[in-house]
């Protein structure tokens, strides 16, 4: 057992039911429209990317290591990592039957705390400040330090919203399931990093 799960081993299955303890893709598809502040800075969910334990393009796909090992913990936490040993990029642990799945969220449309993100970024654009995982993650100060935090809890508030139609297409910047349709995305939202294809 790895030191991370053997820390919340205590925690009860009735505290892990719920919204997170489904398969990513319907989390993924689910959170589009949500709020997400940390520390009371951020905005709306309008793109995700979900990843199953059996899903070859995730990082649970060969098991637990140290960098993944939140994956296999509990539900309704933050999995950070660091993209091409540059870019931090955050997950929402989620999954039901097996561990290892999770949430990549992708774009956020800014709505709190502009400036702040703004002086963090070094750019005055709106559409440009979170719109990718590793930009998020730099207008939020996401780090590493985050890694296996509770996402019910500050400095972290999330909040359902609706989403004002849905988009769906392949996932991006990965080699292997390339066509698996998990990328999901507000129709028409100015701030993902990537339109979806129009026949999507």
């Amino acid at each position: 057992m790895s030191s991370f799960v053997a820390r919340h081993s205590g925690r009860s299955n009735a505290q892990r039911q719920g919204f997170w303890d489904r398969h990513p893709a319907e989390v993924a598809a689910d959170l589009i429209g949500w709020s997400v502040l940390v520390g009371g800075v951020g905005g709306r969910i309008v793109e995700t990317e979900a990843y199953h334990h059996e899903d070859p393009a995730s990082h649970s796909y060969s098991g637990p290591t140290p960098r993944n090992e939140v994956m296999f913990g509990p539900t309704g936490t933050l999995y950070v990592y660091r993209s091409y040993g540059i870019h931090w990029c955050m997950n929402f642990v989620c999954w039901a039957e097996a561990p290892g799945g999770a949430v990549l969220i992708r774009a956020i449309e800014p709505t709190a705390g502009l400036e702040i993100m703004s002086e963090r970024r070094g750019l005055g654009d709106p559409r440009a400040l979170c719109s990718g995982p590793g930009k998020l993650c730099q207008a939020l100060a996401i780090t590493r330090e985050h890694n296996g935090l509770a996402l019910d809890r500050p400095p972290f508030q999330l909040a359902p919203g609706p989403a004002r139609g849905l988009a769906v297409g392949p996932r991006i910047g990965i080699t292997k399931a390339v066509d698996v349709p998990w990328r999901f995305g507000e129709a028409g939202s100015k701030f993902v990093s990537r339109p979806f294809p129009k026949t999507a």
